[in-house]
């Protein structure tokens, strides 16, 4: 169990309120009277203390108490724009928000879990010990309101009364981070106390955002408190740094499925979507993927949206795994995001009707947003998220300065979706049969392939590599990315990977209802496969193929090769799926290059990831003995068929063995 409460609460040590008496006497002299009124509404002593110490900390010169009524919606939107954080659109209910140019994604090296001394933190993750983390906050955060308006909201991660939903406090001077929460989350001013009730818990985020000029990043800090589940964040602006509702409070749900339920529950970092079956059937799948790797496009490749980025699952009573979207918003990377892979969110995007608050791209002189990969003409100039720009410029080290930044990003109602589906308001969730694990993997791994038991699947989400993307300033190069939750994990890699197991493994499970484990690749290149090109092997719409071959399989209504690292299609299921699903020739060619097995370097994968987690604590020993069985299967293949074998040859295998 991870302990609760124990020791400072660095924001009531701080803010020095300890009582609910105290609380009320602050409410009553910093807050007009509307607000005070509602404030009033909340009778817990622990939500009131906690709000009381933030506004004292804080110093704002006002308090809104954001009840998520339309009044209140406005008057945030207002804000953003009033204070600039936002500007407006031509397109009706469009507005475009700027980052700094050098805060373009989540600050890592910024970013502290705050530790006791024997306290386990993840080894990927920074930390900070309380003490030293008590006055860096202290200095500050405190006063840093002074001059500005608080803005508190009451959230729930999750619809309300689901088993795995979590209330949360917003607590920002930034309208812009209000704006976002009021799309991405659950306004449950009205329900929040019961919810409370409910789980016994709260999650508290407090941030402001500074003067959003180059001079804040140096103090730009980003601070989790495990024990007391509250986030401090301050002179940042990129919502992955602000709205810790989201990757913050993802984490504190991360600690509670490891530490409180393990083997019970999951806090994920994956998509949920529905798929379309033969006789009318909806198969659920839900999907990990690092962000900037394919979950957007993979949600809407399903027929059913529910969610695109976080997943929280559970085991009924039935024996059956549910999942549900603690978010009802999509904060979606646009790059790439075009009329040929993505209709559904071209649609609310390019056409009135749907708000949308965009971010870091091209604005032209009509004030048209542009993006890298969007398929339309680009304009030569125009605003983007480092000034001035036009066609052809570069940047001081004499790189070409792109369009728009790779992690640009939409926000948008998910209700607003064409395939949006309202089992996402279910606090029943769904039943989930596919589980998929994917990153940016260039040479290595096929498109699909389905794990031989669950705890070989808990291997392909722990196995998961990805290229850097644009969502971590200064990170570069391929990295391991197991489960593609790994910045999000608290404590050891280890506890994690065991609660995996024990979930995959939980004899609750029914037989009938084990899902599907799967490892994607959409990014295997020509290249790799004995091309000369760069290129794809295959096209972003066929994400909708693998997803299909996926759900049949769980039916077993397709057959399948067997390999040392699993089950791969057969050729002739993939020619009609393609053919019946998008409506494209798919060349037996191409089938062999994608589906062949290059032997060495999937062993040199393996031995990487051996070697890797051979020097972290307390991993299970199942992973290693999955692996070396991987290993030792490849090389016996490598043996008799050399180091490239193919579709062909392993069928020749198998039906030698």
């Amino acid at each position: 169990m991870l302990p609760r409460k124990k020791g400072i609460d660095i924001v009531i040590e701080i803010g020095g309120i300890k009582t609910h008496a105290a609380a009320l006497e602050l409410f009553e002299k910093k807050l007009d009277k509307e607000h005070l009124s509602r404030i009033k509404t909340i009778k817990n002593p622990e939500i009131a203390i906690k709000i009381a110490n933030a506004i004292a900390m804080c110093a704002p010169d006002s308090v809104f108490i954001n009840t998520g009524s339309e009044e209140d919606k406005q008057y945030i939107r207002e804000l953003s724009l009033k204070n600039k954080e936002e500007a407006v659109l031509p397109m009706d209910r469009h507005t475009i928000h700027y980052d700094l140019k050098e805060e373009q994604g989540r600050i890592v090296d910024r970013t502290f879990y705050v530790a006791d001394v024997d306290e386990e933190i993840s080894s990927l993750a920074n930390k900070m010990d309380r003490a030293a983390a008590l006055e860096d906050v202290r200095d500050k955060m405190s006063g840093v309101m002074n001059g500005k308006t608080m803005m508190i909201g009451f959230y729930s991660r999750g619809p309300a009364g689901s088993f795995v939903s979590n209330p949360a406090l917003e607590i920002s001077s930034s309208a812009y981070v209000f704006h976002s929460a009021e799309i991405l989350y659950r306004n449950a001013f009205h329900a929040f106390e019961k919810e409370v009730e409910r789980t016994g818990y709260f999650f508290t985020n407090i941030h402001s955002e500074g003067l959003n000029s180059p001079q804040d990043l140096p103090k730009a800090r980003v601070y989790m408190d495990r024990i007391y589940q509250t986030t401090y964040s301050v002179s940042c602006t990129y919502a992955g740094n602000t709205l810790l509702l989201k990757k913050g409070n993802h984490r504190f749900c991360v600690d509670k499925a490891v530490y409180e339920n393990r083997g019970n529950e999951l806090s994920e970092h994956m998509f949920i979507t529905g798929i379309d079956g033969p006789g009318g059937r909806i198969t659920w799948c839900a999907g990990a993927a690092p962000s900037g790797c394919g979950k957007t496009t993979s949600a809407m490749a399903g027929n059913h949206f529910v969610g695109d980025d976080l997943a929280q699952m559970w085991i009924d009573e039935n024996g059956s795994i549910r999942s549900i979207n603690p978010e009802c918003g999509i904060f979606g990377i646009v790059e790439d995001v075009n009329w040929e892979g993505d209709p559904y969110l071209m649609e609310l995007l390019r056409k009135p009707g749907t708000e949308v608050i965009w971010s870091n791209v091209l604005i032209d002189e009509d004030g048209v947003p542009h993006w890298t990969g969007s398929g339309e003409t680009p304009p030569r100039k125009g605003i983007n998220y480092q000034g001035p720009w036009e066609e052809g410029m570069t940047d001081e080290h004499g790189n070409k300065v792109p369009i728009s930044h790779p992690n640009a990003r939409c926000t948008l109602t998910s209700s607003a979706l064409p395939n949006y589906s309202a089992k996402s308001e279910d606090p029943n969730g769904v039943e989930t049969r596919v589980i998929t694990y994917s990153g940016r993997d260039s040479d290595t791994m096929p498109p699909v392939w389905v794990a031989k038991k669950t705890d070989h699947g808990v291997v392909i989400g722990a196995g998961i590599v990805s290229a850097a993307t644009a969502t971590e300033v200064g990170v570069t190069g391929v990295k391991r990315a197991p489960w593609a939750n790994a910045p999000f994990i608290p404590g050891s890699l280890g506890d994690y990977m065991d609660a995996q197991f024990k979930f995959f493994g939980n004899e609750k499970i029914a037989e009938d209802k084990k899902p599907v484990m799967a490892g994607l690749n959409y990014f295997l290149i020509d290249e790799a496969r004995g091309g000369t090109s760069k290129n794809l092997l295959g096209e972003k719409r066929d994400v909708k193929v693998w997803l299909a071959w996926l759900e049949r399989h769980t039916h077993r209504e397709v057959e399948v090769i067997e390999t040392p690292i699993g089950f791969l299609p057969k050729y002739n299921d993939l020619k009609d799926l393609f053919k019946s699903i998008i409506d494209k020739e798919y060349s037996e060619e191409l089938y062999v290059k994608q589906f062949s097995l290059y032997i060495d370097n999937i062993v040199a994968r393996i031995d990487w990831q051996i070697e890797a987690y051979g020097k972290e604590s307390n991993i299970p020993d199942r992973l290693f003995e999955v692996f070396k069985e991987q290993r030792a299967g490849l090389t016996a293949l490598k043996e008799k068929f050399g180091s490239i074998v193919t579709p062909s040859d392993l069928e020749k295998a198998e039906s030698d063995s």
